[in-house]
């Protein structure tokens, strides 16, 4: 089965936790704190695995998640970190935020690697908080939570030379005969379902990859038949082979086969109207195909090559491979290589600049609950380790800094309210002594 469009749930592994732990060693006075940082969740990684033609393997697992960060330990050790969960993909995979729509990765070299959900940093242990006042601190931190998001994978086939024309046109046929590929043939519309592809080697000793791509009809652009399931893969071809019907055995005019299948080609991409295109006049073994061929080269008024076939007698293959070869030697001369587009903020650092005077939380009421909402805020509960008191006096402290009392103190809190912050509850105290 060809699949060429998933959505999958990845997640990095959590960092692992911090550690309080002291030294208790014979002959060493007043040991101190020996408790090690947690090791780093591992990231998720997908890399290009040339040998795959399909997404056929994320039908069956769509959840991803990499390993957690180990604990630390005592004596100052620091937890291991978790390997990366490395997912393989076919070339031509485009990742895109499942939510945002925002593009995360082009893969389409072979080895080429994008994290598209990165680990957290695991927790630092005692021996990161002793100070000369507090020497022998127990105080240690969670490890961060690792990145999970939906992301959706699309396969673009990665061809050379992309055939296109109406269906029964003799698109899979022409394939079958220039390469060693074996797709579907049958006398009705349709029967390529899914992109085929075949290596085609010439004489001369040039090979490039063409693929027969399902058969166009009027809309495909918005869809019809099988348009957009076609269309997303002649976006990466760098020529297109037109196969026109000459004979008209279907019933149809191949000039204005023409017109149509050009016109789906612009509407779903413009830049799909400048692609270098060959005709391929099939049929030419059938008895119309001469007459109407003299017909369609006087109502045809761009300057396109044009190279009379026979898919099924072999006739005029050979010459069609050349040009073909030698248009895409052309485009490839003249044409840059594209940039390769990689995890965006694998690349950059996104900076975030507060506006003025612009708290770091919000307050709401609930009934009788306060309500404390903020990135920060949310992320200090996460990572307090709430099992030891100088954690916990270290945790109220920081509102304290924060302005998070104060805050509360002007809604209206009063000693004995409960505040949630980050789904934890805690009674508000306004005579703590810190």
């Amino acid at each position: 089965m060809f699949v060429d469009k998933v959505k999958v749930y990845v997640k990095g592994g959590d960092g692992g936790n911090g550690m309080v732990a002291f030294r208790r060693e014979k002959y060493v006075p007043y040991g101190g704190p020996a408790g090690g940082d947690g090791g780093k969740g591992g990231d998720v990684v997908f890399v290009v695995e040339e040998g795959l033609r399909t997404l056929m393997d994320f039908r069956y697992q769509r959840h991803f998640k990499a390993k957690r960060g180990e604990n630390g330990r005592s004596k100052s050790q620091h937890g291991a970190g978790a390997d990366d969960l490395v997912v393989k993909v076919p070339p031509g995979t485009v990742v895109r935020d499942a939510e945002t729509g925002e593009l995360l990765a082009d893969l389409v070299e072979h080895g080429q690697r994008a994290v598209v959900a990165r680990g957290g940093k695991g927790g630092r242990g005692n021996i990161r908080f002793a100070t000369p006042v507090n020497p022998a601190p127990e105080i240690a931190e969670n490890g961060d939570l690792g990145e999970e998001r939906w992301v959706e994978l699309e396969l673009k086939v990665l061809a050379d030379i992309g055939l296109v024309g109406y269906p029964s046109v003799g698109k899979s046929t022409l394939l079958s005969v220039v390469s060693a590929a074996k797709p579907k043939i049958a006398a009705y519309h349709f029967t390529t379902l899914v992109p085929n592809l075949g290596v085609v080697r010439i004489d001369d000793g040039r090979s490039f990859v063409i693929a027969d791509l399902p058969g166009l009809i009027e809309g495909a652009h918005e869809g019809v038949g099988l348009g957009h399931q076609f269309l997303r893969h002649i976006e990466r071809t760098k020529v297109i082979i037109h196969v026109i019907d000459m004979a008209g055995s279907e019933g149809r005019d191949p000039y204005e086969d023409y017109l149509q299948i050009n016109e789906e080609l612009k509407l779903y991409r413009q830049d799909l109207a400048h692609r270098p295109q060959i005709i391929a006049a099939n049929k030419m073994d059938l008895p119309e195909a001469e007459e109407q061929l003299e017909l369609f080269k006087e109502q045809l008024d761009a300057d396109i090559p044009i190279y009379p076939i026979s898919a099924a007698t072999r006739q005029g293959l050979k010459e069609l491979m050349y040009a073909a070869a030698d248009l895409l030697d052309k485009v490839e001369r003249e044409t840059p290589p594209a940039p390769v587009v990689e995890h965006q903020f694998a690349a950059e650092r996104k900076v975030y600049k507060a506006e003025a005077n612009a708290p770091d939380f919000t307050i709401r009421r609930e009934n009788e609950l306060y309500v404390v909402e903020g990135e920060r805020i949310e992320r200090l509960v996460q990572k307090t380790n709430f099992q030891y008191q100088d954690s916990v006096l270290r945790f109220a402290r920081t509102l304290r800094t924060l302005g998070v009392e104060d805050a509360l103190r002007k809604r209206g809190a009063e000693n004995g309210d409960t505040v949630i912050i980050g789904g934890m509850e805690f009674e508000f105290n306004d005579e703590l002594d810190l």
